[in-house]
């Protein structure tokens, strides 16, 4: 069938069939779809949408367009995914708890999108550390230490690279349906045997609405099922930072602290739990919920889970005193300054995604696809809702290497900042949808 063919069935609203979404997605791989036909096909979705079964076929054949694992392993192979916020660096402490539960997580990752941090972003400001590894340095780490967070290479699931770089520049990243079918083909490729789905709702997040993020998280899990992969969600609150630092080298650090017991950020310590259960749980390695929490909770406090961190950053070529020694390792901004609070009160709300463009705009972050990213530059120190402040307290501590970027990171800062009343503080986790 021509393309065009399978473009105008569903732009006039009709239910695809297998293989015109297979044959579609050939083309999108292999370039033999054009440019303008694999936007056509895109915005033709994008206002038609598509069921639960077209977005698992569309999900399957993305998979099946490059390479597909299969794990050979004497436990469970599972992972979780982010829709991305700001400070959230959860899958740093996260893969390492599951492994020393005795679970696998091959972990893929993205960069930074927008606003939002990326996983991978903060992975390379560990130096020596491989985020595209050889798939087989990638099987022999999550086989021997149980996780590695990792990038999409080439040839996991190339078509999806094609399609999303397309939707990037055709306003249609936005579709339900095609987030759900590019984020899952790549976690099907990645040979999982369970998911879980952390959906951000907020003003720092991509589904700024509790509304917009339920769809997403059932669309999610509905097609996941489909495709024949077992997957939870949950709906957490991304209405302020999760972590209290923001930038690379920063949430490396206080993720370091959070596996350690140095530090641990209330808020960061709930969502990491609450996922480690639900991974848990889903993959058997857990009665319920309530073990997997207590498990999870064991293997964070008894130092089993910063064990497992340390030897996958030495495994995938970090240092191997990094757990140890990270201050020494990882980057430093050129300066530091507080940001005081403009007036006494209480935290009554914060513009998350302001706070994120501070880091871009600190040079932690990209404008652009080919920006270098600055690892050491950020936010720490941030205050969360609720929080009682007098005036000139610290609402946040600017780490940069310019005055003129620290100027700007500041004047956004206070605009994020509302000091008044105390409003209502979210709950971390919002929903569990299973």
């Amino acid at each position: 069938m021509l393309y065009q063919e399978i473009i105008r069935h569903k732009r006039d609203g009709a239910e695809l069939e297998a293989n015109e979404i297979a044959q579609m997605v050939q083309g999108i791989a292999s370039g033999d779809a054009s440019e303008g036909q694999v936007a056509a096909f895109a915005m033709a979705v994008f206002f038609r949408g598509m069921t639960h079964a077209e977005a698992a076929a569309l999900t399957l054949a993305m998979r099946d367009s490059g390479d597909v694992f299969a794990w050979d392993l004497p436990g469970p192979v599972a992972d979780k995914h982010s829709t991305g916020g700001v400070g959230d660096n959860v899958s740093l402490m996260l893969a390492p708890i599951v492994a020393a539960c005795g679970g696998y997580v091959p972990m893929i990752s993205g960069r930074g999108l927008g606003h939002t941090g990326g996983t991978l972003d903060k992975m390379d400001a560990i130096p020596g550390y491989v985020t595209q590894p050889e798939n087989a340095l990638f099987r022999k780490v999550v086989a021997e230490e149980g996780c590695a967070i990792i990038g999409q290479t080439a040839a996991l699931a190339p078509a999806d690279k094609r399609f999303y770089a397309t939707r990037d520049v055709t306003a249609t990243v936005e579709s339900v349906p095609l987030i759900t079918a590019s984020i899952l083909s790549k976690k099907l490729a990645a040979g999982l045997g369970g998911l879980v789905m952390d959906v951000k709702s907020g003003n720092g997040a991509f589904m700024d609405s509790f509304e917009r993020a339920a769809e997403l998280a059932e669309t999610l899990t509905g097609v996941a099922r489909e495709a024949g992969l077992p997957c939870n969600a949950l709906i957490t609150d991304m209405n302020q930072p999760l972590a209290s630092a923001a930038g690379n080298a920063l949430e490396v650090a206080n993720a370091v602290d959070f596996l350690t017991g140095a530090h641990r950020d209330a808020r960061l310590e709930a969502v990491t739990l609450a996922l480690a259960a639900e991974m848990l749980a889903l993959s058997g390695l857990a009665e319920n919920r309530a073990d997997g929490h207590a498990r999870a909770q064991k293997a964070l406090t008894g130092g089993q889970a910063a064990d497992r961190f340390a030897r996958m950053v030495a495994a995938l070529g970090g240092p191997v005193d990094f757990v140890e020694k990270h201050d020494a390792h990882l980057a430093k901004a050129a300066f530091t300054r507080e940001v005081a609070s403009p007036a006494s009160g209480h935290v009554a709300a914060i513009e998350t995604r302001d706070i994120g463009l501070a880091v871009v705009e600190l040079g932690g972050g990209r404008r652009r696809a080919d920006d270098e990213i600055n690892p050491a530059v950020g936010l720490t120190g941030l205050v969360d809702l609720g929080v009682a402040v007098e005036k000139a307290d610290p609402l946040c501590v600017i780490h940069a290497d310019s005055e003129a970027e620290a100027d700007a990171a500041e004047a956004k800062v206070l605009s994020a900042y509302e000091i008044g009343d105390v409003r209502d503080v979210p709950e971390p986790v919002l929903k569990i949808i299973a």
